[in-house]
């Protein structure tokens, strides 16, 4: 194995996130608490940076994920699509302590895709005639408008995988990949939680769900709690 594969590998959670800054856009995989880079996100708690502005499809829920880093000030902004029932989003919006940017899912992921395709902005339908579109251009194609909307970078992505090697080529678990993949590409550094690590060549290329071009820093996270957020089963009649 080369030492430029070896490089990307770091023995701790503390060493990956050494890059991280007060004041850094950071993007994060997860829906909910599915496909959560737990570590990752505990990591950034305890090396102490703030006013970070967090870029994610909910910022955790239940006290957990990124709701810790709620419960811990470090957030100055969240762009996000959804607040649902998460209450300590709630909270911090009521307490005027965070600024939340709402923006329509499909919109927040085309953003984060035509940033990592070198796109600075794109025109769409989505939002025109609501609060999404104040303050924005609009234009008229076929009859029809559209708003202006900007590519969405980051200073940091941190995501989690199944399983990568060192060079980082990565594969996910089913809907756990969510937004990560995307996120990877529109970051300047893009810091991956593996649930294990294996040789290179071991995940054969039809089956690399993220390039490991993208990747910068590789973690090997074991152990996780993987949280429900909410069970739901059917009952069996007799």
């Amino acid at each position: 194995m080369s030492g430029r594969h070896r490089d990307k590998v770091r023995p701790t959670v503390a060493d990956a996130l050494e890059p991280m800054f007060d004041g850094a856009r950071v993007m994060v995989g997860g829906f909910g608490l599915c496909g959560n880079a737990e570590a990752l996100i505990a990591g950034v708690v305890e090396r102490g940076v703030k006013d970070l502005h967090l870029i994610s499809n909910n910022a955790g829920n239940l006290g957990k994920g990124l709701a810790q880093w709620l419960r811990a000030g470090i957030i100055g902004k969240v762009t996000c699509t959804y607040l649902g029932n998460n209450q300590d989003l709630h909270d911090a919006r009521e307490g005027g302590v965070v600024d939340i940017e709402v923006v329509p899912q499909g919109t927040f992921v085309e953003r984060i895709r035509a940033a990592g395709a070198g796109i600075p902005a794109f025109y769409t339908p989505t939002g025109v005639g609501t609060v999404v579109a104040e303050g924005k251009e609009t234009r008229d194609f076929g009859g029809r408008t559209y708003l202006l909307e900007e590519a969405l970078h980051a200073d940091f992505a941190l995501i989690r995988c199944r399983a990568a090697d060192p060079f980082g080529n990565a594969r996910f678990w089913r809907t756990a990949r969510n937004f990560s993949p995307l996120m990877a590409t529109a970051a300047k550094t893009t810091i991956l939680e593996a649930d294990g690590l294996v040789e290179l060549g071991a995940i054969d290329p039809d089956d690399v769900h993220l390039p490991g071009i993208f990747v910068h820093r590789v973690v090997e996270v074991t152990d996780h709690e993987d949280p429900f957020e909410y069970r739901t089963v059917r009952e069996q009649r007799a």
